[in-house]
């Protein structure tokens, strides 16, 4: 995948940059393994507003992702790879020998009519999924389960990427592309390669229209706001808040640490890069 540019023929489109996906699949997806989706506009089951900005944004439909790989042993065709709305990574269709279909994340290299096999244990080509215990060191993986059997949870957005950097009995230790070292059982299985559309760090959206087409709403700055809707609000004239910046609800804003699960800090051997 590349970068496009635009010629600046409007003032929105001089930084515009996008990733050229000429080469995905240009229809609709396939039909049995999509469902509707409903926006909630940021708002809870009693219509409070909990999450801001968010709300608009163009329909979607939802793509069922096979994050578990439960069918064993059953060679499967890539028929094409396409575009997804609610991912940052592309989404490849795949089509099992006895008939079966289903959506997977496209690692890449991955191209239409190469074959991918889930199992315990199988070769090192890029799609396939297998225990981590099967894996030699140094081996380049996504989609990586933390619990046997839960289906994958780590390394599923674009460009990202877990590298097997020892094992022993029980554990293995993955190195994330965060940098973050996490042992993580060597039941747990995940699958070869890296995630497609690296380049997606790379997009200039050019306006902020474009924003609102994903469905981001505006953001306004707490100093400007009322006493009563945010602790910076308020105050005669303009002012900097007068503390050290805080959310709407009084937490640090600074890259305070929010982590609280004392359960599995053991198997975080080394915290991500700031």
């Amino acid at each position: 995948m590349a970068l496009k540019n635009y010629k600046p023929v409007t003032s929105a489109q001089r930084g515009l940059i996008l990733v050229d996906n000429s080469d995905l699949h240009k229809g609709k997806p396939f039909k049995k393994l999509t469902k509707g989706l409903t926006k909630s506009g940021g708002r809870n089951n009693y219509g409070h507003l909990t999450a801001r900005r968010k709300g608009g944004g163009h329909k979607r439909k939802y793509r069922i992702i096979d994050f578990k790989r439960t069918i064993l042993d059953v060679p499967a065709t890539v028929e094409r790879i396409e575009y997804d709305p609610n991912r940052s990574a592309h989404i490849a269709l795949i089509k099992y020998k006895d008939g079966d279909h289903s959506y997977i994340i496209c690692p890449q290299k991955l191209k239409k009519g190469d074959e991918v096999i889930s199992s315990k244990k199988t070769e090192l080509n890029v799609g396939n999924c297998l225990e981590l215990r099967h894996m030699p060191t140094d081996t380049l993986i996504h989609n990586i389960e933390l619990k046997p059997g839960k289906g994958a949870q780590l390394c599923r957005s674009a460009g990202t990427y877990g590298q097997l950097i020892g094992k022993d009995s029980e554990y293995a230790q993955l190195k994330l592309s965060s940098g973050e070292i996490r042992l993580v059982r060597v039941e747990c299985r995940a699958t070869i390669g890296m995630v497609s559309n690296p380049d997606k760090k790379n997009i200039k959206l050019g306006k902020a229209g474009r924003k609102r087409w994903l469905g981001i709403r505006p953001v306004v700055r707490g100093v400007a706001m009322n006493p009563v809707d945010h602790p910076h609000g308020g105050g005669e004239g303009r002012t900097s808040g007068g503390r050290n910046p805080v959310s709407r609800k009084g937490f640090s804003a600074k890259g305070k640490k929010t982590r609280n699960n004392k359960r599995t800090d053991k198997l975080i051997l080394k915290r991500r890069k700031r």
